[in-house]
């Protein structure tokens, strides 16, 4: 079997940017949780779909946030979207689906402890993590465990991470440490860029293993000198950001892998759910009830 976990806040603001907008008979926007409701509901009803786990940020802060000010936060974040997070978490509940929302940790802490501990299990012939987003890809374990980008149907396995970043997936942290996350807030080392951290990480693996002396460097580096006086500047904050980068693969899941087999969706909850959103139509699209 093959075990689909789905980034719910990617997929959340995938929906407001894509869907459009809508409104309750209570007058809220509520557009994006439509259209969670049909993503979902769509990946459920795929072929070969049977087991579905969704992870959402319950608040746009972690542990990451005491670590480093500028870490990302919820400021930005539209008040229309942000409203609708605990809509999404009960869409995707009332469909049946196993939720798990965090708030020391992030959602993709989540998907990366989820990842790790039933890749290795030999009734998962494989693990697809469903988003685009780039930390996710040092997870990639083969083509057991692979990031799955649902909208461009792409599949990224550890030969198309080596691809598209010039690194394995071990070493996604160490190069997001050097170039830095926008989306995150990680700033990364001044001076790095993509092809600059790949070649040396392609040769070193982790930024703690790169000489302090570019002369010492395997590699040939165009602008080493500038490369190699500011990684010696910023180590410590270089050490942080790849801690920022790295996953937690700890996370405090209770689920066993048979609570993720999807069972259809739960009439009540979603019954209610669709009335409060003014979308009872979509009720009629429902199969499978589990209860």
């Amino acid at each position: 079997m093959r075990l689909h976990l789905v980034d719910g806040t990617y997929e959340l603001f995938r929906a407001h940017f894509g869907a459009p907008a809508a409104g309750s008979p209570a007058g809220a926007e509520v557009g994006a949780t439509r259209g969670l409701l049909r993503s979902l509901f769509s990946l459920a009803r795929e072929d070969g779909v049977s087991h579905v786990a969704c992870a959402f940020d319950k608040v746009i802060e972690s542990f990451r946030n005491e670590l480093f000010e500028g870490y990302k936060r919820g400021d930005g974040v539209p008040p229309e979207l942000m409203a609708q997070f605990p809509l999404g978490e009960r869409a995707a509940h009332a469909l049946g689906i196993v939720v798990w929302p965090m708030v020391e940790f992030e959602a993709d802490d989540a998907l990366a402890t989820a990842a790790e501990r039933w890749g290795r299990s030999p009734e998962v012939e494989q693990v697809l993590i469903c988003t685009p987003d780039k930390d996710l890809a040092q997870c990639v374990r083969g083509s057991r465990v692979v990031c799955f980008d649902r909208m461009r149907r792409r599949i990224l396995d550890e030969p198309g991470v080596v691809e598209k970043f010039g690194v394995p997936p071990g070493s996604i942290p160490d190069w997001l440490g050097l170039v830095g996350d926008s989306a995150d807030g990680i700033p990364g080392v001044p001076r790095w860029g993509g092809k600059s951290a790949a070649a040396l990480l392609a040769c070193y693996g982790h930024v703690d293993a790169i000489p302090d002396d570019e002369a010492r460097w395997s590699v040939a580096i165009r602008g080493a000198a500038a490369l190699g006086h500011s990684l010696r500047d910023h180590r410590t904050e270089a050490a942080l950001y790849v801690r920022l980068a790295t996953l937690r693969t700890d996370v405090p899941l209770a689920e066993r892998l048979d609570d993720l087999r999807w069972r259809g969706a739960r009439r009540a909850e979603l019954t209610q759910l669709c009335g409060e959103i003014g979308d009872e139509s979509f009720l009629e699209r429902v199969h499978l009830w589990r209860e």
